[in-house]
């Protein structure tokens, strides 16, 4: 297959579009008065922890399945991570749109050990958002050697972030009201 590399140009253009929509929806999640949908939204932490446990075991599998040449099992793995993590950032925004914010009441080494996780998984899905769309896109638009350089650096940060959000999770449930 010869790269589309005009397609890839516009793919390009709309995942920084993306990354930018999503950062600043993401940064704005706190507004000063919460919206009243008359829905309570608070079951949404496990739902969305349960999704990005769910993307860390099928980039497991891609990985998995890449290694074994499986071209296809890859591509379906990468595809259900990527719409799994699409959802996932729905149901966050909507959760923290709408609901008071949970403060961490752990103590002690733990509470430092929490804030670390935290901070390195809240700058890395940050940061690893555009890089994600564009190592897809270079596997979609035929660059595969791109693809491969640039998945081999993603793919660990884009894992650490799907596994460090349950852990998040299950660290602040004790915390939730």
């Amino acid at each position: 297959m010869q790269p589309n590399l005009v397609l890839a140009k516009k793919m390009n253009i709309a995942a920084i579009i993306i990354s930018v929509i999503v950062l600043g929806l993401v940064a704005g999640l706190r507004p000063a008065a919460k919206p009243d949908f008359g829905i309570d939204f608070s079951f949404l932490p496990q739902v969305y922890s349960s999704i990005n446990a769910i993307v860390a075991i099928c980039l497991v599998m891609a990985l998995v399945e890449i290694k074994r040449k499986n071209m296809a099992a890859h591509q379906r793995y990468i595809y259900i991570s990527m719409g799994l993590s699409a959802l996932f950032l729905i149901l966050y925004v909507v959760y923290h749109f709408t609901t008071p914010e949970t403060k961490y009441c752990g103590v002690g080494t733990i509470r430092y050990i929490y804030f670390f996780i935290l901070i390195t998984h809240i700058v890395l899905a940050a940061l690893i958002l555009p890089f994600i769309l564009f190592t897809f896109i270079r596997a979609y638009t035929g660059q595969y050697e791109a693809h491969r350089k640039m998945a081999k650096i993603v793919w660990p940060f884009w894992f650490y972030v799907a596994v460090t959000g349950p852990i998040i999770y299950l660290m602040l449930r004790p915390c939730y009201g």
